[in-house]
């Protein structure tokens, strides 16, 4: 029995935008764009070319994607001009993107009070802006804001609206819960009498997430017959947020009723990147990870004590309803030093460590851990540092060279033009194998000159750290008060483009900051096979 097609539409780059303290530069949307592509996302919506200078340039030129279709959002014409002389409309046409999502009331209390127009104008601008985009060559889908609420009000009107975009040629019509307030058994009866009028491989489903139940809207629609479902990752999103696609690819993939039934495009081997592609959304926003989030949280797949451990540990079966593995995670049995030694092998065959499992080093490397994470070391986002910290438990890390002393000032000038600019320079003063070597560079922060005063000559070490590139640097302050601990986290690539990512911990953001330089460096040996 054939399974029917399943579309996934990520809207993390414009719905998601809207979270409060989320800013997303341009190049945060392109990696993020590339991500979602790379997951196996359907449709990546780029955001709303014309609404700021940021979205605007985004879709100056269509990103690189491999499977995903580009999308643009915005609104359909205002009540009372052309298409044709609609500068919003005229904004989507122009944008480099595979398909345009039109957002248009389909409430006749929001036609009323929010547009101020008629029902008739309302359906007139639905069909003019779809046909407009279907005429210049690309797919169209229509967002039914308010759609739920206003079937409730008005179903005539509500339908009205879905059914003006489907036979002006929308490939998708998506019903909204845009105020997030219905429950799964309203969406299911709703969708149901939808795809009466509208066959459900054309209806979509976006769900806000106030009434915790977002997932399971999404999945009554499918139920109901929707074949179309838009969410964010970690379910960003203006007020309480969006449908979560973390928690919603899982399920589609792993559970049978789904799984049976409906094929996405995500593999198994994508949806086992899915723990890191949450997590690196949180750590280029900067936001600490939910751990009790379903399937990617750190404590989805952790048992701590009693006989739940105890079951665990005899088959994970009797408290785990998938394998951890499937999205990338994995287990923890928070139970007894025995069972830390098995969550640090575990790490240690991942990282492919060779250990000898009776070595009491085993035990050192566990303490070790448990005081790091104590101090504030993220490992879990740090795996060059996990690396390095068992490798020197261990005894397996080579002695490279010494950091005698650093010294970083930092100073305002003028400089040859005139201009009042802000410097920093850092001194580094190495021994390699008994050779004094002293660097000095200059920098656009104290950071960045560090970084270039350290890897500016490492002597014989030199040749094996030519291509390593540090390519992002991010800080949280983990504590308040004077004594605030900073944790800074450093992500670095090399000519093969292979990236990795270390830890620094300290009362001083210098001082955590060169913790994490210096293990990027000493892991490219490592990785290089630098002799010692």
């Amino acid at each position: 029995m054939s399974k029917e097609r399943l579309y996934l539409f990520d809207t993390t780059l414009r719905d998601g935008a809207q979270t409060n303290g989320v800013d997303f530069t341009l190049a945060d949307k392109r990696i993020i764009a590339g991500m979602l592509d790379d997951l196996g996302i359907d449709y990546v919506e780029g955001g709303y070319p014309g609404a700021n200078p940021l979205d605007t340039e985004f879709f100056g030129s269509k990103p690189k994607l491999d499977h995903a279709r580009f999308t643009a959002f915005g609104m359909t014409r205002r009540a009372g001009r052309s298409v044709s002389n609609d500068p919003g409309v005229a904004g989507l046409l122009e944008a480099k993107a595979d398909a345009i999502c039109f957002v248009a009331k389909s409430s006749a209390y929001q036609v009323r009070v929010a547009l101020e127009t008629t029902n008739e104008e309302n359906l007139a601008s639905i069909r003019d802006s779809v046909a407009a985009a279907k005429a210049a060559g690309r797919e169209v889908m229509l967002d039914c804001e308010h759609f739920f609420d206003g079937y409730k009000e008005d179903a005539g009107f509500a339908l009205a609206c879905a059914k003006a975009a489907y036979e002006a040629g929308a490939r998708w019509v998506v019903l909204c819960d845009t105020n997030g307030g219905t429950m799964p058994d309203e969406v299911a009866a709703i969708v149901t009498d939808v795809t009466k009028h509208i066959p459900g491989d054309h209806v979509g489903i976006h769900a806000h997430n106030d009434t915790e139940q977002a997932v399971a809207n999404s999945l009554a629609a499918v139920r109901a017959g929707a074949r179309q479902i838009q969410g964010t990752l970690n379910g960003l999103g203006e007020r309480c947020g969006n449908a979560n696609l973390c928690s919603l690819i899982p399920t589609l993939k792993l559970k049978k009723e789904f799984s049976d039934a409906f094929e996405i495009s995500v593999t198994p081997e994508k949806l086992a990147t899915l723990v890191k592609v949450s997590r690196t959304l949180d750590d280029m926003l900067n936001r600490v990870p939910n751990r009790h989030a379903a399937y990617v949280g750190e404590s989805a797949f952790v048992t701590k004590t009693g006989i739940h451990a105890s079951a665990v540990m005899k088959d994970p079966q009797t408290y785990e309803h998938v394998l951890p593995e499937t999205v990338g995670n994995h287990r923890k049995v928070l139970v007894s030093d025995q069972a830390g030694r098995s969550n640090v092998m575990a790490e240690l065959d991942r990282a492919g460590i060779a250990y000898e499992k009776s070595d009491p080093k085993l035990t050192r490397l566990v303490e070790e851990l448990k005081e790091r994470e104590a101090q504030g070391y993220a490992y879990e986002s740090a795996n060059a540092s996990f690396d390095l910290l068992a490798r020197r438990t261990l005894g397996k890390v080579p002695h490279y060279f010494e950091v005698e002393q650093f010294d970083v000032n930092v100073e305002q000038r003028y400089n040859a033009l005139g201009e009042r600019v802000t410097v920093a320079l850092a001194v580094v003063k190495v021994d390699v194998a008994g050779e004094h070597l002293i660097s000095a560079a200059e920098g656009n922060g104290p950071v960045n000159a560090l970084d270039v005063a350290l890897r500016k000559d490492l002597g014989k070490y030199q040749k094996y750290i030519e291509g390593l590139t540090l390519i992002d640097y991010r800080v949280r302050i983990l504590n308040g008060g004077t004594g605030a601990v900073t944790r800074v986290l450093i992500e670095s690539e090399d000519e093969n483009g292979d990236r990795w990512t270390t830890v620094g911990v300290s009362p001083n953001i210098i001082d955590a900051s060169f913790q994490a330089l210096m293990d990027s460096v000493i892991y490219k040996l490592v990785k290089s096979g630098a002799p010692a």
